[in-house]
């Protein structure tokens, strides 16, 4: 074939790809069959093997890309990818439009279901797709071009030209697209997937593009961020818009005049939920009018304008196949129950708490009993009931063991307790979870020890208390399971920081039984010093508010241990701060310099970061001025960010800030 008519072929075969593409991924209507398709798109690409300098970019054989890639860069949302306000009542809906018709008078409203994905902004330029990012924090996400490119329903190209197009949608899986993912997995010996949303995020960010292009991807768009060559007054019309410009746009969005009439499709997405092809957990109910939604505004985590109606927490039935032990860190043997796999709260629950033998006992639940699982949003599963009425004869009643299934102590029940414990004084179990009770975020914070690193440092004998950490070496690491040279390096320095700790998140991650969080605080607060804790007698203890006589006995026994004594010793020698002002061991790297927090952190809180910054001589305030030197920012900031990109100051994410202090 001349070159000439092979242009003018490939170009009708690329439109005919793309409509095909549209029936099939977007209006789940195919027109031609699997074996047509195929043909069409190997004679496509065997005429670009033929004359590669007439391939184009939007050609739908470049959606595969052939190679990994290095990483993800930082994308600056133009417009900020704001999360929804929930409300989980017909109460707090119509509370909300009770505020929206105080603001700006009667309204309309466009119900959508949420898709239970992972949010992604696409820009187009000229009708072509050039780049695609995560939300992220909703003002910087994670650049997925190439990803994107690789799902299906994704036009390359829209079916109508504007200079430039900037839309926010959903990228999720299908159920039944989900469950054969898990089949495939199973039988390739590979862990399960969570949930849908979690296989699409996880899809989604893969460094390699073929990876993802493997997953079964797909997605909704449901607004424009920023568009040229097009007027839009409403959420209506956008919708309207985005389908006509060939993007996938969900064909359940229904208008409301009233709150009642949203509220009614609501309840009829609750009822619709399980026939779906896709999870949701709720309907979103947006004013109509942009105009409107303009004066409304938004606060700096959410628009004022759109409320997420959350569903209630479903109900499963499953059976308890049995019931296992595990071991904490204060003992306390706690009775889990093994269920048959059921969808619940969209993920799979194979598991649910029972508490204790008291609780088990009161809601007669037997090995091989038919049972009710009840799941709200994150809160672990827990069974409800107990079917009896569908009991076989075979069930068997469970009894705590007698000794721990972890060391092989006695347990024991004390008087006036519902927990069984372990008495054993090296139970590995306990180790290992004090070890995690000590390194966990509102403890001493030492990031990348987890369940795994904690069983291994228990088992090999290379950590025996909490203070042994700080006496590990880097060839005490490199050997153990999945811990790499940098890992090491990474989780030393963590140990490191964690030494300048303020007292009272020391108190708390020693897991003396009764002293919570709240009452670490003010008992540092109130003594100084581990040294003046030690020599406070009962009295003084008790006229400390929320201080009673079973936290302070509690207190004394733990300080009065020999054993426990000799691990505070041992912290001390390590360096580990003992005092509720910051450790004393200060340096000036930051002497001079100004910082302002702002967001979530997820490593930090405001306190330990301000405690990291002021330690090495920086002064953190709480307002941005022209003498600020850095912005910390963390997930879900405020309008401090756009005043420091306003004034220049430097910008610093989490592991930015890390970098600065320095180990």
């Amino acid at each position: 074939m001349e070159r000439g008519a092979a242009a003018e072929r490939m170009n009708e075969l690329r439109r005919q790809i793309r409509e095909h593409d549209y029936y099939y991924y977007v209006l789940d209507q195919p027109r031609i069959s699997d074996a047509e398709y195929d043909r069409l798109l190997a004679e496509l690409q065997q005429l670009e093997s033929v004359f590669p300098d007439l391939v184009v970019a939007d050609s739908p054989t470049q959606r595969v890309s052939g190679s990994p890639l290095a990483g993800f860069g930082p994308v600056q949302h133009r417009v900020p990818l704001l999360s929804l306000g929930n409300a989980f009542d017909e109460r707090e809906v119509r509370d909300f439009d009770r505020r929206v018709r105080q603001t700006v008078g009667e309204t309309a409203y466009v119900v959508e279901p949420k898709i239970d994905g992972l949010t992604v902004a696409l820009v187009y330029e000229n009708g072509v797709f050039v780049s695609g990012a995560t939300r992220g924090d909703g003002y910087t996400g994670e650049d997925v071009t190439a990803n994107l490119r690789t799902v299906r329903g994704l036009p390359l190209r829209l079916q109508r030209e504007v200079p430039r197009l900037e839309v926010r949608g959903e990228v999720y899986i299908e159920i039944r697209d989900f469950e054969r993912l898990n089949r495939e997995r199973e039988e390739q010996g590979e862990a399960f997937l969570a949930n849908p949303r979690n296989a699409a995020a996880g899809s989604l960010r893969q460094l390699d593009p073929r990876v993802t292009a493997a997953r079964p991807l797909r997605i909704f768009t449901y607004a424009v961020l920023y568009v040229e060559g097009a007027e839009l007054s409403s959420q209506w019309q956008t919708l309207q818009f985005l389908e006509a410009a060939g993007l996938p746009v969900n064909p359940w969005r229904v208008y409301c005049s009233t709150v009642e009439e949203a509220l009614a499709v609501c309840r009829e997405g609750q009822d619709r939920r399980s026939q779906l092809s896709y999870e949701i957990d709720g309907m979103v109910i947006k004013v109509d009018s942009f105009r409107r939604q303009e004066q409304l505004g938004s606060t700096s985590k959410s628009p004022r304008w759109s409320i997420a109606y959350k569903f209630p927490a479903e109900e499963a039935v499953s059976r308890v196949r049995e019931i296992v032990v595990r071991v904490g860190r204060t003992g306390v043997l706690t009775p889990t129950a093994v269920l048959d796999p059921v969808r619940l709260g969209g993920s799979t629950v194979s598991r649910a708490t029972l508490h204790n033998e008291d609780l088990i006992g009161s809601k007669d639940i037997r090995i091989g009993d038919r049972v009710v699982v009840h799941k709200a949003g994150m809160v672990i599963p827990e069974i409800i009931r107990v079917l009896p009425e569908e009991r076989s004869g075979q069930e068997r009643r469970f009894s705590m063991p007698t000794q721990c299934p972890e060391c092989g102590s006695p347990v024991v029940r004390l008087e006036g307790e519902a927990a069984a414990r372990c008495i054993g004084k090296a139970c590995p179990a306990q180790l290992r979870e004090s070890l995690l009770h000590f390194a966990s975020r509102g403890a001493m914070n030492i990031d990348g020890l987890g369940p795994a690193l904690a069983g291994q440092l228990s088992a090999r004998g290379l950590v025996r208390s909490v203070a042994d950490l700080y006496y590990l070496q880097k060839a005490d690491l490199v050997g153990l399971e999945r811990l790499a040279d940098k890992s090491a390096e990474k989780l030393l320095q963590a140990i490191a920081r964690s030494r300048q700790n303020r007292l009272s998140r020391l108190l708390f991650g020693l897991g003396i039984r009764f002293v919570g969080s709240r009452a670490a605080q003010q008992l540092a607060e109130h003594f100084g010093s581990l040294d003046r804790l030690q020599q406070a007698e009962t009295e003084e203890l008790l006229q400390i508010p929320d201080i009673g006589t079973k936290i302070a006995g509690s207190l004394q026994a733990f300080l009065a241990n020999s054993q426990n004594l000799a691990v505070i010793a041992q912290l001390e020698r390590a360096g580990v701060n003992l005092s509720e002002g910051v450790s004393a061991r200060r340096d000036g790297r930051l002497a001079g310099k100004s910082f302002v927090l702002t967001g979530t952190l997820a490593d930090y809180s405001r306190e330990q970061a301000k405690e990291l910054i002021e330690a090495r001589g920086g002064r953190v305030s709480s307002a941005i001025s022209r003498k600020t030197d850095y912005l910390v920012v963390g997930a879900e900031p405020g309008s401090k960010l756009e005043q420091a990109r306003r004034l220049g100051i430097t910008i610093l994410d989490e592991p930015g800030l890390e970098a600065l202090l320095g180990s």
